[in-house]
């Protein structure tokens, strides 16, 4: 049977009041939300820091039902394998510029059973990521730099997504930044069917 595509939101609570973490995730789910998109930072391979695996595994104490997908902004993707999968979180996305055996990653996520997301930054070319496809459950593709929020969504990053849809129709794609509702039907639509799209929690 043919896998069907639906378009989904993962609000990312990188603006969020951390101090209100959970409230604001409870009102992203009540509003709809069909996952969330955790946003972990170390401040190496992007210029800022956010949380990590003690607060993701808080939260998921008080929401043990949502669906948790955390974005792995992080030199060294291998190292939170094991914590991140002991604070139950459902899909492991990292990127694959800075990782020296993605191979290697991919497997021991599905070990530690998480699904598997490959990203790639704006300068990234599709092609990259190609190689790594059949290993991947979902495919990120960066419309703004990653590290900040709050960033203009690059349109022109548009043509990776068309690119993929032609030649994998059945792949998870998940458009990461700078995602509001000007642009939202642009992700969702636009040339061709996108399957998954973002809003930043700040544009909502």
């Amino acid at each position: 049977m043919a896998k069907t595509l639906s378009c989904k939101i993962g609000p990312s609570v990188l603006n969020a009041d951390l101090s209100q973490l959970y409230n604001e995730s409870q009102k992203l789910i009540d509003s709809g939300a069909d996952y969330l998109h955790l946003d972990v930072m170390d401040g190496t391979f992007v210029p800022n820091l956010t949380f990590g695996h003690p607060v993701v595994k808080c939260l998921r104490t008080k929401l043990p039902n949502a669906v948790f997908e955390t974005h792995m902004m992080v030199q060294n993707p291998l190292q939170w394998i094991s914590a991140m999968a002991d604070a139950n979180v459902d899909q492991y996305t990292f990127h694959i510029e800075p990782c020296d055996d993605v191979p290697l990653v991919c497997r021991k996520i599905k070990e530690a059973g998480m699904k598997v997301g490959l990203a790639i930054k704006p300068g990234t070319p599709v092609t990259c990521v190609e190689e790594y496809i059949d290993m991947a459950d979902m495919i990120l593709v960066m419309t703004v730099e990653p590290g900040f929020g709050g960033q203009k969504f690059m349109t022109d990053m548009m043509p990776k997504i068309e690119i993929l849809r032609e030649k994998y129709p059945t792949m998870d794609i998940e458009v990461d930044g700078g995602i509001g509702p000007n642009n939202i039907d642009v992700c969702a639509k636009g040339r061709s069917e996108y399957d998954c799209v973002r809003n930043r929690s700040d544009s909502s």
